[in-house]
């Protein structure tokens, strides 16, 4: 799996002009689901999200987490996440499927609210065309992957 997050200092996601969810300060996640990926990727990236420090802390940098300052937090479906070039064509092949990926993002979504606070926790609308609007705060942008079993071939050194 994989997460492009990024610290904002409000987010929201409309479909059809018509408002999804919306976040005051926290963290706005788009997520990736692979073929590949299983609830243990979901374990890891809703463990790093959570206790990733991205906020400060009387002045010091990168001290507190969302969790930490009961923030809220944005995730956004994003099967794109998962593409390759095919000369100036994208391809994604690499995603998981619909109803595959739905059933795993929303396992995603339902531990994030486990672990968290499950009224901290919004989302857009899956599979949906959606307009994100965001207010980056820093800008702070993190991308976070599961380990993998192999890497992807976007990501080897050649």
């Amino acid at each position: 799996m994989r997460a492009v997050i990024q610290r904002v200092r409000a987010a929201k996601v409309t479909v059809l002009d018509e408002l999804v969810s919306s976040i005051g300060p926290g963290l706005c996640v788009l997520v990736g689901i692979k073929a590949t990926d299983t609830a243990t990727d979901v374990e890891f990236l809703v463990r790093k999200i959570l206790a990733l420090r991205l906020f400060d802390d009387e002045g010091k940098r990168w001290q507190k987490s969302a969790k930490d300052l009961q923030l809220e937090i944005l995730c956004i479906s994003q099967f794109t996440l998962y593409h390759r070039l095919k000369g100036n064509k994208p391809d994604f092949s690499a995603a998981m499927k619909g109803d595959d990926a739905q059933k795993l993002y929303t396992h995603f979504l339902n531990r994030l609210k486990q672990s968290y606070d499950s009224s901290k926790i919004k989302d857009g609308k899956f599979g949906a065309n959606m307009q994100v609007h965001i207010e980056n705060d820093g800008p702070v942008t993190i991308n976070l992957e599961s380990p993998d079993r192999k890497q992807p071939d976007d990501c080897v050194d050649k």
